[in-house]
């Protein structure tokens, strides 16, 4: 295991920090998001994966829509279990917004779970139900 001075120094390139801090499950999937222009290296655009990266620097990324701001503590060696990689840096991300409350009618239509079909007589029934009352 690196000491704390050794892991200051060295530098990872960005596709593969990603991926040993399981933010994206493999390093083709990294190389895509940073040529997009997701992510964002101490408030500059990069769409390079081999840009290096260490620890202190400060990722602001739009992964799986989701805002993440992350600051490198360690660079990493490997892709370990999941408690290691969270070792790897410090979550700055703002907490995620409240979901609006939904209306009756609003949550009938999103209990239905997606792709499961055209709805039964009864189930429109019930929808129909709620939507007339809301009028």
């Amino acid at each position: 295991m690196a000491g704390p001075a050794e892991a200051r120094l060295r530098k990872e390139r960005l596709d593969r920090f990603l991926f040993f801090s399981r933010a994206v499950k493999s390093r083709t999937l990294a190389q895509k998001i940073i040529e997009s222009g997701a992510i964002r290296i101490n408030s500059e655009k990069t769409g390079r994966s081999d840009h290096k990266v260490g620890a202190g620097d400060v990722l602001t990324m739009s992964i799986h829509g989701r805002i993440l701001i992350w600051r490198i503590l360690d660079p990493g060696t490997r892709r370990g279990p999941a408690s290691e990689a969270q070792g790897l840096y410090e979550d700055l991300s703002p907490p995620s917004l409240p979901r609006p409350a939904l209306s009756p009618y609003e949550a009938a239509i999103a209990e239905r779970l997606p792709g499961a079909g055209r709805p039964t007589k009864k189930e429109r029934r019930e929808t129909d139900k709620l939507h007339d009352g809301e009028q």
